[in-house]
């Protein structure tokens, strides 16, 4: 029986482990998985919420870091996950994304001599004033086994140097847990609760520094919102960053006060689903959205210089708007509502079996790997 820690950090690691954690207990003559919670961002009535919709059980053990700069929370993770190695020595830690947990979980794991599993490896942006890019770098510059979600993933790592024994392409895993969560969100009242129809608002989420840190491009970004609320209803579930520099930046009445904008709290993974898929057009600088509207067909706008995702671009829906435009980005809100948004494909992969061809990797990797021992 080959013990399994399966690492999260953040709500979108949920996501991409929950499919995952499934598939293991399924195998459970063979694998044992172990949840371990970095509690890198920590919302507890979220993180419940999260566990709770995806149907996987809570975590094994939680390490409570909490919020700090990106070298003390990193810091904090490693030493208190390596305290969980000395306990529970796996056989194999799995991380997942790129978030600070993701790269100082598998530093730690390596130094103890245990083998470590990349899910979603081989993404990039090639901007490295990114914290993200850095984590991805570093974490699949280490690990054992990199498991890619597109082609282009497989790509990067070669260019690299990455040896191609170790690259193994099997998909989008965030498509295993929407592709298993769809039925599930059509049940959600959200739209019902927020009086919307179907297909008649835009979907906005707006986070990153470069959109929300900056008191002129906070502005810019209010002033956006308020035009494309002449013409659709907007919805934003909104980021407590973006919240707290809105705030701080006495934006409050200019944004709050803007006619046709709903704007809601966090929300847990099914009602943002239901939100997503019922859409006319999503506006995002998030990685997660441009993934999912691909896969859904939804004409999405990516607000950012670069996005680690380019196969949403290169065939799916997304549009990247590299600087925050106000005629760029509403030109192509006129072409969406007009009936011209940008069609797209699903990629090669992306079809809810990810979680499959991960263990038949691991069962591969392990097997040869014990017997080298």
């Amino acid at each position: 029986m080959k013990k399994i820690h399966l690492i999260i950090g953040a709500r979108p690691n949920i996501m991409k482990i929950a499919p995952l954690y499934k598939e293991l207990m399924l195998c459970s003559n063979r694998y044992t998985p172990v949840i371990i919670h970095t509690g890198q961002h920590y919302d507890e009535r979220m993180n419940e919420l999260f566990f709770e919709e995806l149907s996987i059980s809570k975590p094994d053990f939680t390490l409570d870091v909490g919020s700090a700069s990106h070298s003390e929370q990193t810091a904090r993770i490693m030493e208190r996950y390596e305290e969980v190695l000395f306990q529970d020595k796996p056989d194999l830690v799995i991380v997942a994304g790129d978030v600070n947990s993701t790269m100082a979980c598998a530093i730690v794991a390596v130094k103890q001599h245990i083998p470590v599993a990349h899910l979603e490896a081989g993404l990039r942006s090639y901007d490295n004033s990114m914290p993200e890019e850095i984590n991805r770098i570093v974490t699949d510059s280490i690990s054992d086994i990199l498991l890619t979600p597109s082609i282009d993933a497989d790509e990067n790592l070669v260019v690299e140097g990455i040896p191609r024994d170790k690259i193994h392409f099997v998909g989008n895993i965030m498509i295993d847990s929407l592709m298993k969560n769809l039925l599930e969100s059509s049940k959600s009242t959200i739209l019902c609760d927020l009086c919307l129809e179907p297909e008649s608002y835009a979907l906005l989420t707006l986070h990153r520094p470069s959109n929300v840190d900056n008191v002129d491009s906070l502005k810019l970004v209010i002033e956006i919102i308020k035009q494309i609320c002449l013409i659709q209803p907007v919805v934003i579930p909104l980021h407590p960053r973006t919240e707290k520099n809105i705030h701080a930046f006495g934006l409050d009445s200019r944004f709050y006060s803007i006619p046709n904008l709903t704007v809601l709290p966090p929300l847990g993974y099914l009602d943002m689903l239901k939100l997503e898929m019922n859409a006319t057009l999503i506006i995002t600088d998030s990685g997660g959205l441009q993934e999912e509207s691909t896969f859904m067909g939804i004409p999405c706008l990516t607000i950012r210089e670069n996005t680690e995702r380019p196969i949403t671009v290169t065939q799916g829906t997304n549009i990247l708007i590299t600087k925050l435009d106000k005629q760029l980005i509403l030109a192509e809100v006129y072409k969406v509502l007009s009936g011209n948004g940008k069609k797209g494909t699903i990629p090669d992969l992306w079809d809810g079996k990810t979680s499959i061809r991960v263990i038949d990797v691991l069962d591969k990797f392990l097997s040869v790997y014990h017997t080298k021992e």
